[in-house]
């Protein structure tokens, strides 16, 4: 399979590796690798105390019979004010487990569909040499790239790079190895210079 790449004022085409952008999409593959995703970004972090937990309560508030008040063995039952929590959250862990053969597939279903579907721009290089966001955006126009909605895929991501781009909400830029499927799917452009197609390659055939 090849596909057009800019180089400067000229194109050129690549040929790319089938294993990795010729591959049929797999809708049902696709969604269980997202879902197993977007479960494991989950922080899981929730935690509140039971009866065990409370502080205090260790002796009982009074005597078991002749006082005419119900029976209580602590201070810190859940029917109780300051009590524990009946059925307390507990920190968890949400991660999915998805084999490394079925990830490398459904990324490869996703870069192949997005070929298919004309989001994927592939650029020679993507360089900033400034700071500032007003001259990263000219260098989108310069290059006739997207100015929204735009991922941008590169081997390596310069200071420079990163430090003009990061006010921007629309675009986000990530080197080869950051690649998911999640963040594949977020966005409706995507620009990868020529290096980080190779990395890909590498990674997912």
């Amino acid at each position: 399979m090849q596909i057009e790449m800019q180089a400067g004022d000229s194109k050129k085409n690549l040929e790319l590796n089938d294993a990795v952008f010729a591959v049929p999409y797999n809708n049902d593959l696709v969604h269980q690798v997202v879902t197993a995703y977007m479960a494991g970004s989950r922080a899981g972090t929730k935690a509140q105390k039971s009866r065990s937990d409370v502080r205090g309560g260790g002796a009982k508030p009074w005597k078991q019979k002749g006082t005419g008040r119900a029976r209580a063995g602590t201070i810190r039952s859940p029917i109780w004010r300051s009590g524990g929590v009946t059925f307390a959250a507990r920190p968890r862990n949400y991660e999915q487990k998805v084999n490394k053969k079925v990830y490398k597939k459904a990324i490869s279903c996703i870069l192949s569909q997005l070929i298919n579907d004309g989001c994927i721009t592939v650029v020679e290089k993507f360089e900033v040499n400034s700071l500032k966001t007003r001259d990263f955006f000219n260098y989108l126009k310069e290059n006739n790239c997207p100015q929204n909605d735009l991922l941008i895929i590169t081997a390596a991501v310069s200071e420079e790079l990163y430090l003009s781009s990061r006010n921007i909400p629309t675009i986000e830029i990530i080197d080869d190895h950051e690649v998911n499927p999640y963040i594949l799917l977020k966005y409706k452009h995507i620009v990868i210079t020529e290096e980080a197609l190779k990395g890909l390659e590498e990674i997912f055939a």
